[in-house]
Order: C-alpha cells, then sequence, then structure tokens
C-alpha cells in the first residue's frame, strides 16, 4: 500500500514530533547531549533519554496509531461518521480489566488490559455471531461497553481504601509518562498484529462505501471484513489502553481531519489515519508537559477537551445536514 502525499507529510511532521517529545522534560537535557564531551553529562543524557523520554514517545506513538487506524476501519465499516474505538466496547473492557487488576491485585495492570481488550473480541465476535449485520455488531458492542463501564464503576465503589479508588481513577484518565521498555515490549507486538489486521481491510471499505449488496457482489466476504475489524482493534487498542489508561476522542477527529485529503478513499485513508493519530497524540503529549499548569496534565484530558467539542460539532452537522 503505498503512501499518499498527505500521508507522506504526515510521517516527516510525525518524526520532527518524535524529536521535539525526545527533547522535553523534567531536565534541561537535549539529545544531541550524548555527543557531549563531558562523559558525565554523555552518560546522563543516554540515561535520560533511553530510559524515560524514548518509551514515552513510542508509546504515544504507538496508541495514537492504534487510536486512529482503528476509527478510520470503525467508520468505514459502521458507514457512521461518529464511530471510534470506542463503539466496540474495546476501550472500556481493556480499561476494566487494569481496573480488576488494580483491585485484586492477581496482575499488573498492563497484563489486566491486555486480557480485557482480547476478551471484547472476543465476546463481541460470540455475540454477535460471523453471520451477524453491521448493525448487530454495534449494538453488541454498546452493550459491551456498557456493562464494562458499570462494573468499571462497581469496582471503585468497592475499592479497599480512598487510595486505591484514587490510583484507578488517575489510571483511568489516561497517560504515557513513567512508561518504561517493558510497557512497550508488552504492548507494541499486540499492536502491531492489529495494525496489519486492520490495514488489510482497505479493499474491503472501500467496495463496501458502494453499499453491502455491491460489496458483496465484488466478492467482498462481509463477515470476514467485520471479523478483520473487530480483532485488528481489539489487538491494537486493548494493547495501547492496557499500557496508557482510557484516551478518547482520537479515533473519532482523526478520520475526520484526514477524509477530504485524501479523496475519500478508504485504502488511503487508513495508513494517512494511523499517522495522523500518532501526530495527534504526540502533539497532544507534548502540550500537557508545556503547559503552565503546575502538575502535568493527563493525556485523556487534553485529548477530551479537544475532542468533545469536536464530537458537538459534527452532531450539529450532521443534524443540519439532515
Amino acid at each position: 500500500m503505498s503512501l499518499s502525499r498527505p500521508a507522506l507529510v504526515l510521517a516527516i511532521a510525525l518524526a520532527a514530533l518524535a524529536c521535539l517529545s525526545a527533547s522535553l522534560g523534567a531536565s534541561r537535557l537535549r539529545p544531541w547531549d550524548v555527543f557531549s564531551a563531558d562523559e558525565g553529562v554523555r552518560a546522563v543524557a543516554g540515561l535520560v533519554l533511553w530510559e524515560i523520554r524514548a518509551p514515552r514517545t513510542v508509546l504515544a506513538l504507538a496508541a495514537g496509531a492504534s487510536l486512529g487506524l482503528s476509527g478510520a476501519v470503525l467508520q468505514g465499516l459502521t458507514r457512521n461518521p461518529l464511530a471510534d474505538p470506542g463503539i466496540v466496547g474495546v476501550s472500556s473492557l481493556a480499561a476494566l480489566g487494569a481496573v480488576l487488576a488494580f483491585h485484586f491485585g492477581l496482575w499488573s495492570p498492563a497484563a489486566g488490559g491486555i486480557a480485557g481488550g482480547l476478551a471484547a473480541g472476543a465476546l463481541l465476535v460470540a455475540l454477535a455471531g460471523r453471520a451477524a449485520g453491521t448493525l448487530t455488531l454495534v449494538l453488541a458492542g454498546v452493550a459491551l461497553s456498557s456493562l464494562a463501564v458499570a462494573l468499571t464503576s462497581l469496582a471503585l465503589n468497592l475499592a479497599p481504601s480512598p487510595m486505591a479508588a484514587f490510583e484507578i481513577m488517575f489510571w483511568l484518565m489516561g497517560s504515557v509518562a513513567d512508561r518504561s521498555w517493558s510497557h512497550v515490549t508488552l504492548a507494541l507486538p499486540l499492536a502491531l498484529a492489529g495494525w496489519a489486521l486492520l490495514l488489510a481491510t482497505g479493499r474491503g471499505l472501500a467496495a463496501l462505501s458502494l453499499g453491502e449488496d455491491v460489496a458483496a457482489s465484488l466478492g467482498i466476504d462481509l463477515a470476514r471484513l467485520r471479523l478483520l475489524a473487530v480483532a485488528g482493534t481489539a489487538l491494537s487498542v486493548g494493547a495501547c489502553v492496557a499500557v496508557s489508561g482510557s484516551i478518547g476522542f482520537v479515533g473519532l477527529v482523526v478520520p475526520h481531519l484526514l477524509r477530504g485529503l485524501v479523496a475519500q478513499d478508504p485504502q488511503r485513508l487508513l495508513p494517512a489515519s494511523a499517522l495522523g493519530g500518532a501526530c495527534l497524540l504526540l502533539a497532544a503529549d507534548i502540550a500537557v508537559r508545556l503547559a503552565p499548569t503546575g502538575a502535568e496534565l493527563k493525556l485523556g484530558v487534553a485529548t477530551a477537551l479537544v475532542g468533545a467539542p469536536f464530537f458537538l460539532w459534527q452532531v450539529l452537522r450532521l443534524r443540519g445536514a439532515a
């Protein structure tokens, strides 16, 4: 799949944002300090850049790409411009898995989150069935999401101590700060597998944009297409939510911003949305570090402050077009 011109521009922007992210932190160290003539400065710079800033940058990139790509796929699959990864319940169940890990202390929160994301995919396929239509898939996802939110609230209500409830709430707000390479190695392989499945839906989504009957006549297996979308979302979004917490609106906003730039072509939109999501989340993570708020804002809060007004604008625009 060749990259479109917007995707190439986004790739260049992403490289620039990654360099900027690696330059920001509590210390005044910069990436070029690893080449300093002072051996002590070189050692400290290498440690800070590699062990603190690099994992944060990689996770922001991976989480943003997962959310942007899955949002584009789900909007194409459901032909609903307001669809995002939360519509199939993956984000909510991954968050529930991490919360249960906090609550019972049986696994690491990251492992619990990944288990929740994978469980979401399995439950969604089992509830909707292989031959189910898109509407059934969406309804099953909404049901799972509602149940996961209710169980998460119950876990908060029954938290063994106020401190445990505070830690759960702190994690649910979403962040890639204070993450290590162990988080990257846990989430990134699953995210990469999810990206491969999601990118494989491009041809099917292009045909589906003409209608289900036309897509079927062109030889597209709609059941397989839905399965690829659900499995890819479960793997990529579930893995990233497991290590970064809940980060909303990226999957909703990015495809809308880019769809017009790729001439409404789903096959070109998918890689562009992955790059756009990575750029948006990395830019948001840079913004929360630069914001003069004293305590660093949570990443999920920053994306919600941008995404919620955009969501309302889309609702009003669609209502005006009706």
